[in-house]
């Protein structure tokens, strides 16, 4: 059985549907899945001022958290953030960033990588923050496995070859959306389960 872990952070619940889509996907595919949520950093009066995001945060107290574990365990990574000025979420980036001794040890390389993201607006940096993301991939030595144009759902979700984005507007991921997510989970998983062959 293949292993396929999502590691995501969410700020309001958008990527938090997202990653459950991706994990029907992978599931559906045979593969077995962890969801783990990144661990919040930002102030709490940051959080407070937000009230979306503070109920996003107490909902979410006891979603498992992301461990290094979880990347070492997996044979495919789905990493998910929302879009920060076209970039990585400075919570997922610390996650990634203290990945730096399994980097050294090798216990990164030769993996399945995959991305989602969300923006508030079509043009908020969905693209832009996926390219960003997957610098990482390129110095773990992973595989990455994009939606390309390999099937209708990505079509039908706005287009982005490079990963899921949703352009949540205050509503979450759309019906299409999800089903491109589950596509990835899919293929991120029928990928990783023939590498493993």
């Amino acid at each position: 059985m293949t292993n396929i872990a999502i590691i995501y952070y969410s700020s309001t619940g958008t990527n938090h549907a997202t990653a459950h889509a991706v994990r029907e996907g992978a599931s559906g595919a045979g593969a077995e899945v962890r969801v783990r949520l990144v661990a919040e950093t930002a102030p709490e009066a940051a959080i407070a001022g937000n009230p979306a995001w503070s109920a996003f945060v107490k909902r979410s107290a006891d979603e498992p958290r992301a461990t290094l574990a979880d990347l070492e365990w997996a044979d495919g990574i789905v990493f998910g953030t929302p879009t920060r000025f076209g970039n990585v979420s400075a919570q997922l980036k610390s996650f990634l960033d203290g990945a730096g001794g399994l980097w050294f040890q090798g216990k990164l390389a030769n993996k399945v990588y995959a991305g989602f993201t969300s923006a508030q607006n079509p043009h908020g940096g969905q693209e832009s923050t996926l390219l960003a993301l997957y610098n990482s991939i390129y110095h773990f030595g992973g595989y990455l496995v994009t939606p390309g144009y390999t099937d209708p759902s990505v079509f039908a979700s706005g287009g982005n070859p490079y990963g899921v984005s949703v352009t949540a507007g205050g509503a979450g991921p759309t019906e299409a959306d999800l089903a491109h997510a589950r596509y990835l989970g899919k293929r991120v998983a029928e990928v990783a389960q023939k590498l493993a062959r």
